[in-house]
């Protein structure tokens, strides 16, 4: 029991120590939580237990949805008391709620079920796109509250403009969605390179973007007063699709998404992989063609230049700057069988596994998901794909690895955005209680 505590513990607090800087870490000392009862004067704070403990359940009830005391216990380690105890505080912070009992098919008294309350804690979720923004209010346990998209022209991507777009979709959604009282946090996926520390975009090339300290910029307009975290899209995408998407359960997966530009995100051993500032996974910039084309970022030859937007328009004949328009085309030919389209899938999908056969012998993972447009053409470009790998990697990784398209779809990153926002209160429940109590008081 003391073992199977340790490990959920460990799970949570940690298993996204890197998405944020304000993610608490706890040594493994401090996480013996099998019960109140096992702190026996070995210098342990008995307030961080507990404060553990809270986390622990309440991750639990949002990236799983309702459970019974007895699944709660089973998953945590926890005993029937230390539970009973943590969801009476939980409840009295409006976390959670006990519903309707449920039936477990065994004797005695049945369990009530332990359900996430969505507004107990709200946060924003971010999306920004080459050629659209989204906004979404998400309650605990992923609730979508509300939200709302807008589509921009390819040239109207200046950092003013995509500041006043946000905070003008903000206001829109708190207008008619209930829970600003409790915001926790926002989150925003930014289709670039972002440092994490401070939300500084360093290069968005399809975007235009050099350098911009967009978190402390959109911060200011908003006039926040939560955490604000600025990532990858692509980063935030591997983590909305590894807790609620194509890869829940998979602890080794590979992330890769496709429109104007190429992302990709890595999740090894269940923790993120984002390097030193968060610079990492830019796959779509690895140099896989020494006789390619010159790419955005500055290079040659670099995968997005041949499994991106403009690739397949330009060799299926059409416009390569065309945009959402020219794209349905293109797949509305493949549909219907036209040759050149048919040419251009199957050229993007040899070059597609040409990369994916290199990140199958780095990474060794057990899936690979592919978001955006390359999960629109995952039927089509498939069975090519299949035959590269079989060619190019190694057959032992080759053996274990499955290529899906994703669960997610569109707002893969903009709920894993809300998911990153999410992590603080995660962390520590409690504290974020006493920050909102005193927020409260002072406003009064």
């Amino acid at each position: 029991m003391l073992n199977l505590a340790l490990d959920a513990a460990r799970r949570g607090l940690t298993r996204f120590s890197g998405l944020s800087h304000s993610t608490t870490n706890i040594c493994e000392e401090e996480l013996l939580i099998s019960g109140p009862t096992l702190i026996q004067g070995l210098g342990h704070r008995s307030e961080t237990v507990r404060r553990a403990n809270l986390s622990v359940i309440v991750r639990e009830l949002h990236e799983h949805g309702s459970l019974s005391r007895s699944e709660l216990g089973v998953r945590t380690g926890l005993t029937r008391s230390a539970i009973r105890v943590l969801i009476g505080e939980l409840a009295d912070l409006h976390l959670v709620n006990e519903g309707t009992a449920a039936a477990l098919g065994t004797p005695g008294r049945p369990s009530s079920l332990v359900r996430p309350t969505p507004l107990g804690a709200v946060v924003l979720g971010m999306d920004v796109k080459v050629d659209s923004v989204d906004v979404a209010a998400v309650g605990l346990g992923g609730e979508i509250l509300n939200q709302i998209r807008i589509e921009r022209p390819r040239g109207r991507i200046s950092v003013d403009q995509t500041v006043a777009d946000l905070v003008d979709l903000v206001d829109r959604v708190w207008a008619t969605t209930p829970g600003r009282e409790a915001l926790v946090g926002i989150g925003v996926a930014v289709a670039g390179l972002v440092r994490r520390s401070d939300g500084l975009v360093y290069n968005a090339p399809n975007l235009g973007w050099s350098e911009v300290p967009f978190g402390a910029q959109l911060s200011d307009a908003l006039q926040a007063t939560v955490p604000l975290t600025v990532a990858n899209e692509a980063d935030m995408a591997v983590l909305a699709e590894h807790r609620r998407g194509a890869a829940i359960n998979a602890e080794h997966v590979i992330y890769l998404s496709g429109e104007v530009g190429v992302g990709g995100g890595v999740i090894i051993d269940g923790r993120p992989l984002t390097g030193l500032a968060g610079y990492g996974g830019e796959v779509g910039h690895m140099p896989v063609n020494p006789n390619g084309i010159a790419c955005r970022c500055g290079s040659y030859g670099c995968w997005e230049t041949e499994i991106g937007e403009g690739a397949l328009l330009l060799r299926a004949g059409h416009r390569p700057g065309g945009g959402q328009g020219e794209v349905e085309l293109v797949l509305e030919e493949v549909a219907a069988g036209v040759p050149e389209a048919l040419n251009a899938v199957d050229n993007m999908g040899r070059w597609l596994g040409v990369g994916l056969a290199i990140l199958v012998n780095v990474f060794d993972p057990e899936i690979v998901v592919l978001g955006g447009l390359l999960g629109r053409l995952h039927p089509y470009v498939s069975p090519r794909v299949e035959r590269e790998l079989d060619r190019l990697a190694l057959r032992a990784p080759r053996g274990l690895v499955r290529v899906v398209p994703s669960m997610l779809g569109t707002h893969a990153s903009l709920l894993g955005a809300a998911e990153l926002a999410f992590e603080p209160m995660l962390s520590d429940p409690l504290g974020w209680a006493g920050v909102r109590t005193a927020a409260i008081a002072a406003s009064a």
